[in-house]
């Protein structure tokens, strides 16, 4: 559709032109592009481009590789460096081996209580890696209650937290819900015809999973397969919970904290670190090109639901149960430790207090606040940046707004310690304006990387809402009169509402459990958000059950903005018909 332009001037339609909503770019959609191009440059690309530089000079600034040389030559970071890989692929492994069978049961056959199991598989990420590590070590740890309960009645121990395989075993419990979420919706996709047609042809059972439903959801599959592995290999808290120091991310942290922010072999790490994210993402979306994963009929009947045999239920609800006391242990964990008084060489807590809560709400009520008001501003502003760019990529003709788009989203390729390094490096003897106070000390540099590291999640869903907008309604009110900023805060602002409060929940839920970025750039303890507070006092045994009341906390927090998140979505899928009418 498009809408009558008159020109200053001008007078009656005679005198207008027609021009496409589109084509309209003044001077208000180019300020808007270069404010936000800044701030990408100023807090994305510079410091994580100073990270790479930094890696590639010597002491005089000329370009040099021996750093990298350096790097691989000594025996602690070569270690490192596979072990990471290791770590990061056999989290892929079982994180798969969980949910690819909850994700086919749960879709492919009638289930009471199907998206009760969907959600409760979903609640693993709601709680920080680091603090589920602490919690399913007092369950499955050396000394743990499955343990003391095998050696007690079997004599027999089973070392699932030791070493890197604790590490694996905690990370693929955490994020295997990145694998389920997409896997579920692109076997939701599936037209049923295919499988019918599998069917006539003689296919059933494992052959018609393997050729037919596992190929066809296969891009759900490797993006969250590509997710799981960068996250696993960026992860700072856990292996540094675990005493586990031989993996990139502790190493850099080390070294950077230990050595100094001019320690060369810190950077070569961070290099490293991006580079295999970034490869990790492009192999995913490698693999996929070239095939054709679509259906015939958009809309069509799915995947038929089949009713289960008895021993078909019993074993598929027996699995089922199984996997979801396992995934679900940190946060029965982390609760009883939270009211724990003892807990040490005992199947369950031999004492229960509420004074940790107490203790937390005396000393910690500050972290609590903190956490809220950086999380608030850094999704505000991530829902601020994120509508300004899905509305100059949809609605304007700029020729260079797509990369907009690309810069906001290779932030999920780039690690919270990279970033924070990044930003320790370039804003280093730069003072707040008008103040004397150094931009490093303060909580202003956490904030700001909150919002950079989630500016892609709150992008997607400002870009959603915004295409579910029909231009048309933007042309009416043009043609009746109203300007481009009355129109935007009038029509578009209201109509994109759901689509920005789901983005703004997602940044603020996720940033709520940042640890890699907060742990570098707190400086002091009164400016620490709740998951560093979590960190330090998970340090000390005495400091454990403060440690798991606050992560409690952090879970409820996060929990309540799931919740919620969820309510927005629904109410907008609601009133979306209202609208479209």
């Amino acid at each position: 559709m498009s809408a009558v332009y008159t020109e200053p001037g001008a007078a009656g339609p005679a005198a207008g032109r027609v021009r496409p909503w589109r084509a309209l770019s003044g001077f208000g959609p180019w300020l808007a592009f270069g404010l936000i191009l800044a701030f990408l440059l100023l807090f994305l690309l510079i410091p994580v481009g100073l990270v790479i530089y930094t890696a590639f000079i010597n002491e005089t600034g000329a370009l040099t590789f021996g750093h990298f040389a350096n790097f691989f030559e000594q025996t602690v970071f070569r270690e490192s460096f596979f072990n990471s890989l290791i770590v990061a692929l056999a989290s892929v492994f079982f994180a798969s081996l969980i949910a690819v069978p909850l994700a086919y049961l749960t879709v492919r056959f009638e289930f009471r209580g199907a998206l009760l199991i969907q959600t409760l598989g979903v609640l693993p990420l709601i709680m920080p890696p680091f603090v589920g590590a602490v919690a399913l070590q007092l369950i499955f740890g050396r000394n743990g209650s499955l343990n003391l309960l095998l050696n007690e009645y079997f004599g027999f121990t089973i070392p699932i937290m030791d070493g890197l395989g604790g590490v694996v075993f905690v990370e693929s419990i955490h994020y295997f819900p990145f694998i389920l979420l997409n896997l579920v919706a692109a076997m939701r996709n599936i037209d049923g015809a295919m499988e019918e047609s599998a069917l006539n042809l003689g296919a059933k059972g494992w052959r018609l999973f393997r050729r037919i439903i596992f190929p066809l959801a296969m891009p759900g599959f490797l993006a969250g397969a590509a997710l799981v592995f960068v996250k696993v290999f960026d992860d700072l808290g856990t292996p540094l919970v675990m005493g586990v120091t031989n993996m990139l991310a502790p190493q850099a942290y080390l070294r950077i904290t230990s050595v100094g922010i001019d320690d060369p072999l810190g950077y070569v790490i961070s290099v490293i670190m991006i580079a295999f994210s970034i490869l990790a993402l492009w192999l995913a979306a490698r693999v996929m090109k070239g095939k054709d994963y679509a259906t015939l009929q958009k809309g069509g009947s799915a995947l038929q639901r089949r009713r289960l045999g008895m021993w078909e239920s019993l074993l598929a609800y027996g699995w089922i149960v199984l996997i979801l006391l396992v995934t679900l242990a940190p946060h029965l964990g982390i609760l009883l430790m939270s009211f724990s008084k003892v807990w040490s060489f005992s199947v369950l807590p031999d004492a229960y207090t509420l004074e940790h809560y107490a203790t937390v709400f005396s000393d910690s009520s500050r972290m609590i606040g903190n956490t809220l008001m950086y999380c608030f501003m850094a999704a505000g502003l991530d829902v601020l940046i994120g509508t300004a760019i899905a509305y100059l990529i949809l609605r304007t003709e700029l020729p260079v707004r797509q990369w907009l788009d690309y810069l906001a989203s290779a932030a999920l390729a780039i690690p919270g310690l990279v970033l924070a390094i990044g930003y320790l490096r370039l804003f280093k003897g730069v003072n707040l304006p008008f103040t004397e106070t150094p931009l490093i000390t303060t909580w202003v540099l956490i904030m700001l990387a909150y919002a950079v590291r989630r500016l892609p999640y709150a992008l997607r869903s400002c870009m959603a809402a915004l295409q579910q907008v029909h231009v048309s309604l933007e042309e009416v009110a043009q043609s009746l009169g109203a300007s481009r900023l009355s129109t935007i805060r009038r029509i578009m602002v209201p109509l994109m509402m759901g689509g920005m409060l789901a983005g703004f929940v997602t940044s603020f839920i996720t940033a709520a459990v940042e640890l890699s970025a907060t742990i570098l750039l707190s400086s002091a303890q009164s400016q620490a958000p709740m998951s560093y507070g979590i960190y330090l006092y998970m340090q000390s045994i005495s400091g454990r059950g403060p440690g798991a009341a606050l992560g409690v906390l952090a879970v409820v927090v996060v929990g309540l903005g799931t919740y919620f998140s969820h309510r927005v979505v629904e109410r907008s899928r609601a009133i979306a018909p209202v609208h479209k009418a």
